[in-house]
């Protein structure tokens, strides 16, 4: 038996025994299911997505045509929390073209050409190269994290580009059940080929496996520094409600939150400072409250209110903040 013969047949048996068959988006065929479950996963864990967003999201808009028809506020705020909004903005602008793609008297469905997958917003190679294989059981290979990680460790490549890998997973994929390979090798990178402390002797491909000597040599980790940000941020009240805008730039566009300003105004008055990290960055805020004689805002919102709206993070430890310092 050759090396290609031999992983399909060790990956299958593998799966069969220890693949997580159990996630919902393996056990249905629906495209949009599967297309939702690909979107979520995208830098967040399996747990936080099964646990919270992926059922509530699907009973909210159990349809393209159901997601295409909600306002954006209502899509942001079921995603709430789940960060990295521009995948439920693309998300949404999608389904709206599928909508209006859609021809009279059926319902709005994805493509399965990975050519025309990834014309929609938010979907790029890889998330087209996921629904193709996982909805539409295309014979091409999936490129997530966990399976790079595992190519460059099989064929020892220290500085991995997209290009050659890209090359590699094509050459390997079992074109006969591109959905149990692909799903074995996801599983494999999340369980046992992890970045520290791989579980060699447990993986069905240890006996071919180039990097096994030392593992975490594959590839090799590019190291960065993150930048720390700091802004000024304004709760301004009038009337014990709280001024908020609508974000309009490209970064958390469409939630609402409290101003950043350059120069606090002098009568403003400093309660303390919140902190969150992004993946690029890190972000420190000072954080005032002024009380406005006159509104000067076009929107203010009471407490409860704002619990309703679609916020980022960081605007929820303002606000909880500023309620303890209400409290204090």
């Amino acid at each position: 038996m050759n090396d290609l013969c031999f992983i399909h047949d060790s990956i299958a048996r593998w799966y069969a025994k220890e693949g997580r068959k159990e996630l919902p988006w393996r056990n249905t065929d629906n495209a949009y299911h599967i297309w939702l479950s690909e979107v979520m996963l995208q830098q967040t864990q399996v747990k936080t997505v099964l646990d919270r967003y992926y059922f509530p999201f699907l009973e909210r808009f159990p349809t393209i045509e159901a997601l295409a028809d909600a306002p954006l506020d209502a899509v942001l705020k079921r995603w709430e929390g789940l960060g990295y909004y521009t995948r439920a903005k693309n998300l949404h602008k999608a389904a709206m073209l599928l909508t209006q793609r859609q021809t009279r008297g059926t319902s709005p469905t994805l493509p399965s050409s990975i050519d025309e997958l990834i014309k929609l917003p938010g979907i790029g190679k890889n998330t087209a190269h996921a629904i193709a294989a996982f909805a539409f059981k295309k014979p091409v290979p999936v490129m997530e994290a966990n399976v790079k990680r595992i190519l460059c460790r099989l064929h020892a490549i220290e500085e991995p580009k997209d290009k050659n890998l890209w090359e590699l997973a094509y050459a390997q994929v079992d074109r006969n059940d591109p959905f149990v390979y692909n799903q074995a090798m996801m599983d494999i990178g999340a369980t046992l080929c992890t970045p520290k402390n791989p579980l060699c002797d447990a993986c069905p491909l240890e006996s071919v496996c180039r990097g096994k000597g030392e593992p975490e040599r594959y590839p090799q980790k590019k190291r960065r520094t993150v930048p720390t940000r700091e802004q000024h941020i304004m709760v301004t009240l009038y009337n014990d409600k709280l001024a908020l805008s609508q974000r309009r730039g490209r970064f958390l566009h469409g939630l609402w939150g409290f101003d950043a300003v350059e120069v606090p105004l002098c009568a403003a008055e400093e309660i303390g400072e919140v902190t969150h990290a992004y993946t690029h960055f890190k972000l420190r805020c000072k954080v005032y409250i002024y009380d406005e004689l006159e509104p000067a805002h076009d929107h203010y919102f009471t407490p409860e209110e704002i619990r309703k709206l679609a916020i980022s993070k960081v605007d929820e430890k303002i606000l909880k903040l500023y309620l303890h310092s209400c409290d204090a």
